[in-house]
């Protein structure tokens, strides 16, 4: 009778398990998000350019150069996006600042900043899914590469 107990609970927990990750977390469109909450920042034209933090090229067919996006503060530390763009397409995503005061921090943001890097480039937006275990890292993330996209007008 134990072990009949045994397995239908190990079966059970498998089962609430394998349902739990499935399932999608609802996220908010994050345009509505940008600019928001206490890493918001703002900033001023950079002399000649328009636009603070990025080196524009006109080619017609969308904005083209590197935009930074706004330092986002976590619980466990700061979260900063550099974006470049070619011709409105998203090229790359590089990690300024990633959350590191501690080496479960540091180990966390290891783990998801590439994830999310690979999602951001796949979905060229900031319109991604969080990381499992990595929420706020994720959330800080996003709202730095919406910060730089919004910078380029894309």
């Amino acid at each position: 009778m134990a072990v009949r107990r045994a397995a239908l609970m190990a079966t059970s927990s498998v089962a609430g398990l394998v349902l739990l990750l499935s399932l999608k977390p609802h996220h908010t469109t994050l345009p509505a998000l940008a600019g928001t909450g206490p890493g918001a920042a703002t900033s001023s034209p950079a002399p000649g350019s328009g636009r603070a933090g990025h080196s524009p090229t006109s080619s017609g067919g969308g904005a083209t150069g590197a935009f930074t996006g706004a330092v986002e503060q976590t619980p466990y530390g700061p979260v900063q996006v550099a974006v470049t763009l070619s011709h409105g397409k998203l090229a790359d995503v590089r990690p300024l600042q990633t959350p590191g005061g501690d080496a479960r921090s540091r180990a966390i943001a290891d783990y998801a900043v590439p994830m999310l890097t690979r999602e951001a480039l796949g979905a060229q937006s900031a319109d991604i899914q969080a990381v499992s275990g990595a929420p706020y890292t994720s959330e800080g993330y996003m709202r730095s590469l919406q910060s730089a996209l919004d910078k380029a007008g894309a």
